[in-house]
């Protein structure tokens, strides 16, 4: 499986932007998808998931009410809509899929795509 992030940007604070995660490959195999980001200097951090069917999502306490996080598995697609953004939400957002394919259970990311937001 490979995930492609696109959406990232410079907003200003209290601003919004939309995260897509576009997956290829062996997308029938992936089960739970979901958002990382990792600021300088930080661990990274898990902001939301989601499982297959979307009925269940979570996320980090400093998102909930802000963040959404959805997927399209007619367009394997996943999206996080991320609205009155704040500074400390600057950091690169990488996207992850679980899945299990060949009698193996695997993780695959993205490469990142950078959000920035101004004070």
């Amino acid at each position: 499986v490979q995930l492609v992030e696109s959406g990232g940007g410079l907003v200003q604070d209290g601003g919004s932007l939309r995260l897509s995660c576009a997956a290829s490959g062996s997308t029938d195999s992936i089960n739970a998808m979901g958002w990382y980001r990792q600021a300088p200097g930080k661990q990274r951090e898990l902001v939301a998931g989601i499982t297959t069917s979307g009925d269940t999502t979570n996320y980090v306490d400093s998102v909930k009410g802000r963040f959404t996080i959805s997927r399209d598995n007619a367009k394997n697609t996943m999206h996080l809509q991320m609205n009155s953004l704040k500074p400390e939400d600057t950091a690169v957002y990488f996207c992850y899929a679980d899945g299990f394919y060949m009698g193996s259970y695997y993780r695959a990311w993205g490469q990142g795509t950078q959000v920035t937001v101004s004070s």
